[in-house]
């Protein structure tokens, strides 16, 4: 192959980038492939690379050589040190117009950082968000790209022909400017978190109150697979109950250690939310819930010291415990959509990105860890309503949260009552109990601050903002009023 003639170059020969490379490739572009590794760079040329079109270089200045212009690399490196090393080395080589992707799950606010320092070169940088895992990468992944709009005019052609298709239509939209397209895929992320913890909790639940086998749990998830629930994290729940390990004959899943990882994007999405002011507690608990997994030393020695409660068979109807953790998975399902959209329309109206919610639930109903049926009924409610302030308003979910409710409180409460920890599920039924009130107890929180810090209150009588002297012995009415000061939504050092 000349110089100059690839279409596409792509940096970082990980998993995620030798399958893009090979999707690039199967889609008809031209590719050109560097490593910082050579040895990586030569066993994927000599193996799964060979015969096709794709170029392996030895040298950064080799890669660009080989780009056309504009040029367009993408970086499929670890977020964090790499990237900015990797765009170090590589920025120099570039001209103005070119285009540089860092398709890593990178922090939203460094993006934003790079973006500004390569614009002010003349250099365009995009931060896209890839979902989907190897085989996304491969057949098809949900692509959020965020940047300029003259930067996705250039690789729209490219990156909307390699993503997932679903109804013909590519799952991949520019998502808005700067670290959009990241900050999408982080709230993406939590999203995952909460989906999974969820469906864990469902396990629990027929796993110790059921005492189901992992025969009968593949049964249901594959069974609930073919209704509202179908998704590719329920289709997986299914298979992974009916792999044996060959070592010791039993379901494998049982033979795995309860101890589980994150990589951050789920605490960053919670930090968001805090600096937003936006409740996300269906995530945060899926996150919490990670972490006391890690403390496993210390949960078997506090399981021989803290009371259990006492031992019960389960006696009630179970057909319909199985329908009622199903309802609770997917009324809890929908709060955990609704809060994270919640953060990105918060998120779109603070960074003034002017993102479309639809066009987001759009492209993940392909290619993603979170694909799934009812992707289209949230894509149909901001199609009603671009302006819908919580999913939980629109009226296909307001009857479907109607019908669950009874069934999502049985499963709750079951599990509360055998001692079956259900952080996400219970977190979600406490939002929506939140959310549904007229009245929150929030009075006498406020008369709290009121007493210890003079935060002030608003009255539900008459307008203005007050003090009580509230040690007065004579019980006067609240006259401090001072209509110019309005009450903060949070105070520091409280």
């Amino acid at each position: 192959m000349n110089a100059n003639q690839c279409d596409l170059g792509l940096i970082g020969l990980g998993v995620m980038g030798e399958n893009l490379a090979l999707n690039l490739e199967s889609k008809g572009f031209s590719v050109a492939v560097f490593n910082r590794t050579t040895e990586v760079t030569d066993k994927f040329a000599a193996g799964r690379a060979q015969g096709k079109n794709i170029q392996p270089t030895r040298t950064l200045e080799e890669f660009v050589a080989a780009l056309k212009k504009p040029r367009v690399a993408m970086m499929m490196v670890k977020a964090g040190a790499p990237v900015d090393a990797v765009i170090g080395q590589v920025a120099p080589l570039l001209e103005r117009g070119d285009v540089l992707i860092d398709g890593g799950n990178s922090l939203f606010t460094d993006t934003e950082r790079r973006g500004q320092e390569l614009e002010g070169k003349g250099i365009h940088f995009v931060g896209m968000g890839v979902s989907g895992g190897e085989e996304g990468a491969l057949k098809g992944p949900s692509l959020m790209p965020g940047g300029s709009r003259e930067s996705w005019e250039i690789i729209a052609p490219i990156f909307r022909k390699i993503a997932a298709q679903v109804d013909g239509e590519p799952c991949c939209r520019y998502m808005g400017p700067d670290g959009a397209g990241h900050y999408v895929k982080m709230v993406h992320n939590g999203i995952e978190y909460g989906d999974i913890q969820l469906i864990c909790e469902s396990y629990a639940i027929l796993n110790n109150v059921l005492e189901m086998d992992a025969a009968q749990l593949a049964e249901i998830f594959a069974e609930w697979n073919k209704g509202e629930l179908e998704s590719y994290l329920i289709e997986i729940t299914s298979q992974i109950f009916r792999k044996i390990d060959p070592d010791t004959g039993k379901p494998l899943v049982d033979m795995i250690l309860d101890k589980a990882g994150q990589k951050g994007t789920g605490i960053w999405t919670l930090q968001s939310a805090i600096r937003q002011f936006v409740v996300i507690s269906t995530i945060n608990a899926a996150v919490e819930a990670r972490v006391v997994s890690s403390r496993k030393e210390e949960r078997v020695a506090a399981s021989k010291i803290l009371p259990q409660p006492r031992a019960r068979q389960f006696r009630g109807n179970r057909p319909r415990l199985v329908t009622a953790v199903r309802d609770a998975l997917y009324a809890s399902k929908i709060v955990s959509y609704a809060q994270g959209m919640e953060l990105l329309r918060a998120a779109s109206t603070g960074y003034n990105w002017n993102l479309n919610l639809s066009d987001i639930a759009t492209i993940w109903r392909g290619g993603c860890i979170i694909r799934a049926k009812f992707l289209n009924r949230i894509v149909e409610a901001y199609q009603r309503d671009a302006a819908l302030h919580n999913l939980l308003l629109d009226r296909y979910f307001t009857r479907i949260i109607r019908k669950a409710q009874r069934n999502w409180r049985l499963a709750v409460s079951t599990a509360i009552k055998h001692g079956v920890a259900v952080p996400a599920f219970s977190a979600s039924l406490a939002y929506f109990d939140s959310y549904r009130s007229a009245r929150l107890p929030a009075n006498l929180l406020q008369a709290q601050r009121d007493f210890f810090g003079a935060h002030t209150y608003e009255r539900v009588d008459k307008p203005g903002v007050f003090h009580t002297d509230w040690l007065d012995s004579e019980e006067k009415p609240a006259e401090k009023s001072t209509e110019a000061k309005t009450p903060e939504p949070h105070h520091v050092g409280e």
